[in-house]
């Protein structure tokens, strides 16, 4: 599952392949629909009057470029579409997703020319080779058309790698705890969003969170995780379970109520503590209409932003451990 959520493009803006596939895991679990924004809603199994709803979220838009100008030989300028690591960008192959899909290399400078060895080249400086002539350039591509860096989940032994892990790892421990739940006696009413937009401002959970109105928003997303000489407060143990956020955007009570539940079930969880807003769908999530109760589980990941993003496996089925016991046990 998590492959072929992984393997799907959705660059915010363009997440219509990435959505379809989502609604297809999504639709086993209940009645599920798709909007305009290709957010998908899935209202799980009967919902009763007398229960609290919670909305299990995760974002499914990935970082990526956006065309901006064809040069008369063929060459293309592209402009972030997310926080992509510009770093990463000299010498990558990408995909162009125009009339069709279309390979292209981002130019890069021979060392031997390079006059400059310790800065990193900026995006404005670089131009992605398509092979092609102008004219046929401008015939396949449009403006506006999106491009990604791509390559295929590998497993390395615990961990996975692979491009859009941020957050199609959350997509697929959001699915995980629908599988957990399925059948069982929960003490909330359940529905589960995966919102577009997330890496260009939380635009689908802020759709999703007016619309839909519910208690308790269990926002999933990933976090950054710890790889060698970074501060033990900033990160989070890759392998050290779910991490718990607590913020003055969300609710205390519902951090405790998740670390109770951790505790009770014997779960792996990490604390992560941040000093205003949480930088993810939650912060949409907690003030949207008449608001809701909100908290982030996040699992930790190395090269965030990259196309290298590694998760350990037992950090995305903690996570959906831990969310199904909150919503079995009803601890809030």
């Amino acid at each position: 599952m998590l492959s072929a959520l992984c393997a799907a493009d959705g660059v915010s803006g363009t997440e219509e392949n990435a959505a379809a596939v989502c609604a297809k895991y999504l639709s086993a679990y209940g009645e599920t629909q798709t909007d305009a924004f290709n957010n998908v809603i899935c209202k799980v199994g009967s919902h009763t009057a007398d229960k609290p709803t919670v909305m299990i979220e995760a974002h499914i838009d990935e970082i990526g470029m956006i065309v901006n100008h064809i040069t008369d030989d063929g060459f293309l300028r592209v402009s972030k579409s997310g926080g992509i690591d510009e770093r990463v960008l000299p010498a990558a192959e990408v995909t162009i997703y125009g009339k069709e899909k279309l390979i292209g290399v981002v130019t890069s400078v021979p060392p031997h020319l390079q006059t400059e060895h310790k800065k990193a080249a900026k995006l404005d400086d670089l131009y992605i080779d398509t092979g092609l002539s102008g004219a046929r350039a401008k015939e396949l591509i449009s403006l506006g058309d999106r491009v990604l860096i791509e390559n295929t989940l590998a497993d390395m032994g615990g961990l996975v790698t692979s491009k859009a892990l941020d957050d199609r790892a959350c997509v697929c421990a959001l699915i995980r705890t629908l599988d957990l739940l399925k059948g069982r006696d929960t003490a909330y009413n359940i529905s589960a969003a995966v919102c577009s937009g997330e890496e260009v401002g939380s635009r689908g959970a802020k759709v999703t969170a007016f619309c839909e109105q519910t208690d308790i928003s269990l926002i999933m997303d990933v976090s950054f995780g710890r790889v060698h000489g970074e501060s033990d407060e900033d990160t989070g143990e890759v392998s050290g379970g779910a991490m718990i956020g607590i913020s003055p955007v969300l609710s205390r009570r519902l951090s405790n109520a998740l670390i109770e539940t951790a505790k009770t079930e014997q779960l792996p969880y990490q604390i992560e503590v941040m000093g205003g807003r949480t930088g993810t769908d939650a912060d949409e999530a907690a003030a949207a209409g008449k608001g809701s109760a909100a908290c982030t589980l996040s699992i930790p990941i190395r090269n965030m932003h990259t196309p290298v993003e590694a998760a350990y496996l037992g950090d995305i089925e903690n996570t959906a451990r831990l969310a199904a016991a909150f919503c079995e046990r009803g601890l809030f």
